[in-house]
């Protein structure tokens, strides 16, 4: 058996991510529903594995002690992200489709647990297959995984991650149908009239550029040097060590946590703090492009780990619940779509709705995209979807995750 130390898993995970996308490309399907290259390529490797541990033989040991802090610090830079400055660019529309993203991650969970008990199965799988992986996505499923396995739930990780991308190809498949038959229903028309000065798939540029500004409206011209690198890291590293003594403390209270949440409280701190101040000076960019450099890898080495052969037994529960999941998003999208206005742009929210309440933002977007090139351009709901879906939601999810694992465990 061949045993990879640390910096070897790490550098094999890194070939086994280029491998993921390659399949992304030659594969259609694969990215037409916007199956992460993590996602492709670790699951490609626990297949493997899949296959030799049905003869009895483990080919390659992996050491998995950086996976932990790479998932700390990916949910540590969406913590920089939680600025409150967001929220006034994005105006009352952005507050209260993030409300009803809230109550709806509630609904998610409390039917989950409905629908495990006459299963006679941990209520806490119903969570799983309820906000931790639809709303969450995999990020979200491989973080809780582990401790909810501590609560109990036997191949919590494993389920989760198959319960993720049941979710990623429901969401991809639903939101475009549930766009177009509340547009045709209501016979709608595009907007030709008022728009936004934010264009189209621009939304995530529009806050990078606001958490990028200083308290005198002058924006940061820094270049991407090896010094805002620098700071980049440490600034998240800081963040990390402080937030780990948070987590600690909870804890100590007898409130089970994931390891993230004290570091993304902090980062949250941070964020508001520098946004009122101008200090440390944070640069959004340079923190994002990290995040996604530690997501990726995180989500290679967890999936890599993966023991597919867990999942027996449970796959017709979770397909009874995650089925159930998807009649709930599909309800909740038509009240959505009043919620926000009974116009066009409230239409096409509604199809991103169905995208990351099920699987992940980039869901959401493709399945915005396909419904604006048909029947034309919905600025706000292109400004409104990725700043609830990609920056706010992650925050009062993992909230109410814990909540309903520390009353379950």
């Amino acid at each position: 058996m061949l045993r990879l130390d640390l910096v070897q898993t790490v550098a094999f995970a890194g070939l086994v991510l280029f491998v993921g996308y390659g399949l992304r490309r030659w594969i259609k399907p694969l990215e037409r529903f916007n199956i992460p290259a993590p996602v492709v390529g670790g699951l490609l490797v626990s297949l493997v594995m899949l296959v030799f541990h049905h003869y009895q033989v483990t080919p390659v040991q992996f050491d998995t002690t950086l996976r932990e802090p790479l998932m700390i610090a990916f949910f540590t830079t969406i913590g920089f992200a939680a600025s409150l400055s967001l929220l006034r660019v994005g105006g009352p529309q952005v507050l209260l489709f993030f409300l009803a993203a809230t109550v709806t991650v509630v609904l998610q969970n409390i039917l989950g647990i409905i629908l495990a008990l006459p299963f006679g199965l941990n209520p806490l799988l119903g969570v799983i297959c309820g906000s931790v992986t639809q709303t969450g996505g995999p990020a979200t499923a491989l973080a809780f995984g582990p401790v909810f396995e501590q609560a109990g739930v036997p191949a919590a990780t494993t389920a989760a991650v198959a319960a993720a991308i049941f979710g990623i190809i429901s969401g991809g498949l639903l939101g475009g149908p549930v766009g177009t038959f509340i547009i045709e229903k209501n016979k709608l028309k595009r907007l030709r009239a008022k728009e936004l000065e934010v264009p189209e798939l621009e939304a995530e540029q529009v806050v990078e550029e606001l958490l990028s500004k200083k308290p005198n409206g002058v924006a940061v011209d820094e270049e991407k040097s090896s010094f805002v690198l620098l700071k980049s890291v440490v600034i998240i590293l800081v963040a990390m060590w402080v937030g780990s003594w948070v987590s600690k403390w909870f804890a100590s209270l007898g409130i089970t946590l994931p390891a993230y949440i004290g570091a993304m409280f902090v980062a949250a701190i941070i964020r508001n703090f520098d946004d009122l101040t101008g200090w440390p000076g944070l640069d959004q960019r340079v923190i994002d492009d990290l995040g996604h450099v530690a997501l990726n890898l995180f989500l290679v080495i967890a999936l890599m780990t993966l023991r597919l052969w867990e999942l027996a037994g449970l796959f017709l529960p979770m397909l009874v619940i995650l089925a159930a999941q998807v009649v709930l998003v599909a309800l909740v999208a038509l009240v959505i779509f009043r919620l926000m206005g009974k116009d066009y742009e409230a239409a096409v929210m509604s199809a991103g709705y169905c995208g990351f309440a099920l699987g992940t933002t980039a869901n959401a977007m493709a399945n915005m995209k396909a419904i604006v090139e048909r029947y034309g351009r919905a600025p706000r709901a292109f400004l409104v979807i990725p700043m609830v879906g990609a920056f706010f939601i992650d925050f009062t999810n993992a909230l109410i995750i814990t909540i309903f694992l520390n009353i379950f465990k």
